[in-house]
């Protein structure tokens, strides 16, 4: 990696380049998710942010929409992915290795489910509804962890992302601060200046910025930390190399042109300011309908600082005077509700609540569930692709890497050709049901020809494709009945992704 001035200036002009965004993004934070960490003035938690926010219409979805993203594309406690054998194994050879990759699959799974998985990358959904982009830093977890896998939904303030070549958000820098203490505690045999040890005798709990960069290098993954303390030269204080990258950036969609996403809560933000606006008028016109606005003559007894509008209140006044009138409303408001019930619906249809929101009707029959998964496949397609190349392939391509490393799954190289990576995330499952669905009616019209056209059907071979595409385990199916091929589709990975397997990580 190159010297650390170097790498300050590299992140220092990724910033710059970040630099028009930030407004828009605070924008976005303000009116829709006013709990995330502001990307100017630091900000300190625990404050109030929402002296701004008079409707809840917006926040209220967004929570909705990162909640449907989670159930529908990494589920808690539900298998959303698998191993299976690739085009290249085939017979006795596939049949043998299904099994293993089946154990395989489950294993890594446990090592998500018992992690922090869900927990950060819920947070990661809400930042990516809200801005468009989000991080999401995997880490290897400390021996003696329940998990081997350790999750942090990294801050879109604290996060500088370039592209590579390939449209991929592979160059990450991150800022951070920490006292000496800290510093110590993370990089224990780190060489830090004096001056730094000295400033720290006299203020023990100064912060000092520290940059990480992670950023690609040929088939691997440069990693480095920077110490950027003002008082010295800037310094090295790990450096390091990984077969894939610790931070997983991801996109909800993006504009040619640019690196960073766009999201829904962008595209609705005309009408979120608006609904905003109408409700603080709305309520500043409650606030002078219920107190009024008054008028009174001085005549020297009535002191209209020191009158209380309460029931039971006695107002004194001069004899022959006035004493205090009501001013007369100029007008009335009547018709902010419809344009208020307007506005929410359209931020709600932006948000896609009123599309993949719970479900009304405690009954549903199967037509109806099925129809609603393609509406769900259709509405996110676009994003469910994009979700796909950029946040589950890379994540669960690093969670092989580790666990095979740490020996707790076999050695395998997810290449598709000798392993191939299987999405099964109900979003995913909704095309594979629309394939058994015209299976299912091809084999209807099959036996309705006559035994003659029956005696073409493969049965053996249909069971077992019907077996993965309804995700039935491997050791259920009898091995030995040749597969036909498998047309394409979303449940499993387009691209084969190999896993360098002689990169030392870091």
């Amino acid at each position: 990696m190159a010297e650390p001035e170097a790498l300050l200036e590299r992140y220092r002009a990724a910033r710059a380049r970040r630099a028009v965004w930030e407004g828009h993004w605070q924008d976005c934070y303000d009116h829709a998710l006013p709990n995330g960490l502001p990307f100017r003035g630091g900000g300190t938690p625990g404050e109030r942010r929402v002296d701004r926010l008079f409707d809840g219409t917006a926040p209220d979805a967004v929570e909705q929409l990162a909640a449907s993203l989670l159930s529908e594309l990494t589920p808690p406690w539900s298998r959303w992915f698998g191993f299976q054998p690739g085009p290249a194994l085939a017979g006795t050879e596939r049949d043998r290795i299904a099994p293993m990759l089946d154990r395989a699959a489950g294993v890594v799974q446990s090592h998500f489910d018992r992690s922090n998985f869900a927990v950060e990358i819920h947070q990661a959904f809400l930042d990516l509804v809200t801005v468009g982009t989000a991080s999401l830093l995997m880490e290897e977890a400390s021996p003696g962890s329940p998990s081997s896998l350790r999750f942090t939904a990294v801050p879109l303030a604290e996060a500088v992302l370039e592209e590579g070549p390939d449209g991929r958000l592979d160059g990450t820098f991150r800022r951070s601060d920490a006292t000496l203490a800290q510093i110590l505690r993370r990089f224990p045999g780190a060489e830090l200046p004096e001056e730094v040890r000295a400033r720290t005798g006299e203020e023990p709990d100064r912060r000092f910025t520290l940059v990480e960069a992670v950023l690609p290098d040929d088939a691997a993954y440069r990693w480095g930390v920077v110490l950027d303390s003002g008082l010295a030269a800037p310094s090295w204080l790990a450096q390091g190399r990984f077969a894939q990258s610790p931070f997983v950036n991801f996109r909800w969609l993006k504009a040619p042109g640019e690196t960073y996403g766009r999201s829904p809560v962008m595209k609705a933000l005309p009408d979120i300011k608006t609904a905003n606006k109408v409700v603080e008028l709305v309520l500043k016109n409650a606030s002078i309908a219920v107190t009024g606005i008054w008028q009174a003559e001085d005549d020297g007894v009535l002191n209209p600082a020191t009158i209380r509008l309460v029931p039971g209140t006695i107002i004194p006044k001069a004899m022959g005077s006035a004493g205090l009138t009501p001013l007369a409303n100029p007008g009335r408001f009547d018709v902010s509700q419809l344009v208020l019930d307007d506005l929410r619906g359209r931020i709600r249809h932006a948000l896609m609540v009123d599309r993949l929101g719970p479900v009304d009707s405690a009954r549903m029959t199967a037509t109806e569930v099925l129809e609603r998964s393609v509406e769900m496949a259709r509405l996110l397609g676009a994003t469910y692709g994009r979700l796909q190349a950029e946040l589950m392939t890379p994540l669960l391509l690093r969670a092989v890497s580790i666990l095979r490393r740490r020996g707790e799954i076999p050695d395998i190289t997810v290449d598709g050709r000798l392993v191939e990576l299987q999405h099964r995330s109900p979003l995913a499952q909704a095309q594979a049901q629309r394939d058994v669905q015209a299976t299912l009616r091809w084999l209807d019209g099959v036996r309705a020809l006559g035994t003659e056209a029956t005696a073409a059907v493969d049965a053996a071979a249909t069971a077992r494709w019907l077996g993965e595409a309804f995700n039935v385990p491997a050791k259920l199916m009898r091995a030995g009945a040749a597969m036909p091929p498998r047309a394409p589709d979303l449940a499993t990975t387009s691209d084969p992704v190999a896993v360098p397997a002689a990169v030392p990580h870091g």
